[in-house]
């Protein structure tokens, strides 16, 4: 088996690594530049799930060449050879991704012009002689991509980046809503604190009130083009279209016979000696399922069986293929069949959705001692090291930073904004991390305060940290596993200060659960019935008894997080198992009330979906949120679908328009009829923002009903 060093590495953490090929070769990309591509170049990308399983991803640039897209083929066999032929494999075209990919960046993928044959390297830079225009497009996927540096590749309907190193403009055009504009702030923030180290200035700019420095690097500003609309997006009845064929042999001549002509399928219908391709052509997605007892040839030759497919069909370059063993189906390609059962589902209780190998591997702990070995630790799980680092904590007071007394580490009051510095050692050399973690009460003085105070922590250091602004709610990993062993405690409201702690509420409740990487977050929520959750842990204090309430999914690490709850509470808890709740529980919450009880989210083999419908584009289309999402999600200006399986949501945002608003139940209706599996006649439910059920909000961590009470776009600007 042809072995590539690059691979000793792989697939040994939890999250992504990414490499580029050079000169036929592979190299690693830093980190920090994870989601940036070359549109010159071919990459490997391989993202490990904890169970684990794997995803390898080929993404070809749109101007890299036969030679290189050819490597990035090989090495993707290589791989996937190496790891036991487990992993879906996955071809992605520049501008075309599938949504699992896009799910590894949040912030957006960034295209930069250029490429290694032009001697483009992938580096983390303080250099801030960058002059460069990027273009961002989408409201869910979002994309950067470098245009010339001239008035003529802007338009009013979109936003635009004008990085010019030191100062980094976020340009929005008249035309541009409210949710575009905080979807590029994203990407403002991200090439601030990962592409230039925290360093760099951001402002947002709108069309008519250009600075002078950006008149200087442009030049003098001419006519404006209008919005353009986004290509067409898939319908979502496409996915009645799909149909089935056998291939075989791998002898050289490959062949093609009709299995099914339309779906849906039946699982029977895929012998486990063959392999199979599922053509969803007018979807844009081509499946190819690897028998487990195909002959090893076929199995190897699933990829280029996809893309000769794709060829003799005569589809669209851009026709993405997913290659897929058995037991690793993706949620898209299960669809397609009406009795589709997993083999020994056993994704244990909040664990991650996981696929690949589901029956055959056990579930392996996030290993925190393994980091240091791996300096490619997981993207998604954010985490750098094991958080056994030093740290020092500030609160934001009067413009200045107080010490935090250490023995409070770890609590958090939303009426405040605090400093964290974390300082670790890789390699011999000391790394520095400042967090601004920022209340969601906290008043916009001290927000202020922080952002200039976390500059000047920074100077301090001569500009050796990175930078990571935190907003109440939505704390990465890394930043919960620093209290070793204890979980992060968010109090809702209050301050932490002596003398400024405003009296706490009568009852109090809190909502505890475990990360993917086992670092745990118990953030205080409204005392109601409806805030509880079958998957999750509770404790509750009232003015005389306290309780610890697990849910049925919950884990024992999220109960040993209660014991840290209880313990800063006072008291001695009585321990209430979900089922068996005595009344004066109930009474303490101000009454039984319904809440989120879905074993869904306790046992997820298929992960909820949520999807945008929006017409901004001037007719209504329909785009899914890539990776994991949140409440941020939500576009307050259109109407979105929460697909949890066994019920269907359509969340009206408060300034979506009458189009969106009398469309989304037709589409809604489509949706549900037209799945393959047959889920025609499920429950759709209409809910209004502001007036959410629990059963909705239970899908999101965390929710925060009083969220939209502040402007959004206020509150991510409070970041630049």
């Amino acid at each position: 088996m042809v072995s590539h060093k690059e691979f000793v590495g792989a697939g040994k953490q939890p999250g992504l690594q990414v490499w580029r090929i050079e000169n036929l070769d592979l190299k690693p990309v830093p980190k920090a530049l994870h989601g940036n591509f070359f549109t010159g170049d071919a990459y490997l990308l391989l993202y490990t799930t904890s169970a684990p399983s794997y995803n390898i991803h080929m993404w070809l640039g749109d101007e890299c060449s036969q030679d290189e897209s050819g490597a990035a083929a090989i090495f993707a066999t290589q791989l996937d050879d190496f790891l036991g032929g487990g992993p879906v494999q996955y071809r992605e075209v520049q501008n075309y991704e599938s949504n699992t990919l896009l799910g590894y960046f949040k912030s957006g993928i960034k295209y930069q012009k250029g490429g290694v044959a032009s001697g483009f390297q992938h580096v983390v830079t303080n250099d801030m002689n960058v002059k460069r225009l990027l273009h961002i497009k989408g409201r869910r996927a979002i994309r950067a991509t470098e245009v010339d540096m001239s008035w003529s590749s802007f338009n009013k309907g979109d936003c635009f980046i004008v990085d010019l190193g030191k100062n980094i403009y976020q340009w929005c055009g008249s035309e541009c809503n409210r949710f575009e504009k905080l979807k590029a702030a994203e990407v403002a923030i991200d090439i601030r604190d990962n592409m230039r180290n925290g360093r760099g200035q951001l402002h947002i700019v709108e069309e008519g009130h250009e600075t002078a420095e950006i008149l200087e690097a442009l030049g003098p500003k001419t006519e404006i083009a209008p919005g353009v609309a986004d290509d067409d997006k898939a319908d979502t009845s496409n996915r009645k279209k799909g149909a089935l064929y056998m291939i075989s042999d791998a002898s050289g001549s490959m062949k093609v016979t009709a299995v099914a002509q339309s779906s849906p399928f039946k699982q029977a219908m895929l012998s486990p000696e063959e392999c199979y391709i599922l053509d969803n052509g007018p979807d844009k997605n081509i499946f190819v399922w690897k028998g487990p007892k195909a002959n090893m040839a076929e199995r190897k030759a699933a990829m280029s069986a996809g893309q000769q497919f794709i060829k003799d069909k005569g589809y669209a370059q851009r026709t993405q293929i997913q290659v897929l063993p058995a037991g690793g189906e993706t949620t898209l390609f299960k669809q397609f069949f009406s009795d589709w059962r997993d083999k020994d589902e056993t994704t244990g209780p909040s664990k991650a959705y996981t696929i690949g190998r589901i029956a055959k591997v056990a579930q392996v702990p996030f290993d925190a001692s393994s980091l240091h070995s791996n300096k490619t630790m997981a993207a998604q799980h954010g985490m750098v090291d094991d958080g056994k680092g030093k740290v020092q904590i500030w609160r934001v007071e009067n413009g200045d930073k107080v010490p935090v007394d250490p023995s409070s580490y770890g609590q958090f009051y939303g009426g405040d904004c605090y400093l964290i510095l974390y300082s670790y050692r890789v390699g011999g050399r000391e790394q520095h991390i400042i967090y601004t973690w920022q209340g969601l009460k906290c008043t916009q003085d001290e927000l202020a305060a922080s952002a200039f105070l976390t500059v000047q922590l920074d100077d301090s250091m001569q500009g050796a940290p990175v930078q990571v602004r935190v907003t109440q709610g939505q704390e990465p990993p890394h930043l919960m596993s620093l209290f070793q062993g204890k979980p992060m405690i968010i109090h809702t409201g209050g301050t932490s200060r002596k003398g400024g702690q405003s009296q706490a509420a009568g009852t109090r409740l809190f909502h505890i659960r475990q990360s993917s990487s086992h670092a745990t977050r118990a953030v205080e929520v409204e005392a109601s019935a409806s805030n509880l959750n079958t998957n999750d842990v509770f404790v509750l204090k009232s003015s005389n008894a306290l309780f610890v309430w697990r849910g049925t999914g919950a884990s024992d690490e999220e109960m040993e997080a209660a014991k840290h709850v209880v313990g800063f509470l006072g008291g001695s808890p009585s321990q209430v198992s979900e089922g068996k709740e005595s009344g004066d529980f109930w009474s303490a919450l101000g009454g039984k009330k319904e809440y989120q009880t879905s074993k869904s989210l306790q046992n997820v083999v298929k992960p909820p979906r949520l999807f945008g419908c929006s017409n901004k584009t001037g007719r209504l289309d329909v785009e899914e949120v890539p990776g994991d999402f949140t409440q941020s999600d939500l576009a307050t200006d259109d109407v979105m679908i929460l697909d949890t399986w066994d019920q269907i949501f359509i969340w009206i945002g408060n300034e979506a328009n009458a189009v969106e608003k009398t469309g989304a139940p037709k589409i809604a209706k489509e949706y549900v009829d037209s799945d393959p599996s047959g889920r025609g006649g499920l429950p759709i439910t209409t809910i209004k923002q502001g007036a959410e059920p629990p059963t909705f909000t239970g899908w999101f961590q965390a929710w925060d009903s009083k969220m939209w009470e502040t402007d959004p776009l206020e509150r991510i600007r409070c970041r630049f």
